[in-house]
């Protein structure tokens, strides 16, 4: 769970941190007021789609067959039985 919450919060942050890496090599910030200010509103959207996309890609591309249960992983009589879809 931890995974998804990185992965999701990464995608996320990403146009922010093009962002801000784009204003640091280039010397547009120093010298125009509206590259300082930031378009936040524009990185908040762009952030929220990539999150979107990736919650409706993680769900297209899942494996799990349609109608099945997961079975979780269980040790029985002392042996590994590893967990799947039945």
């Amino acid at each position: 769970m931890i995974r998804m919450i990185l992965t999701h919060g990464l995608l996320f942050l990403a146009p922010f941190i093009g962002y801000a890496i784009w204003l640091y090599i280039g010397n547009k910030a120093r010298k125009d007021k509206r590259f300082r200010d930031g378009p936040i509103a524009w990185l908040t959207i762009s952030g929220l789609a990539l999150v979107i996309l990736s919650f409706s890609l993680l769900a297209y591309f899942s494996n799990s067959p349609e109608g099945s249960q997961y079975q979780p992983a269980q040790v029985i009589d002392g042996k590994f039985v590893p967990g799947g879809y039945k």
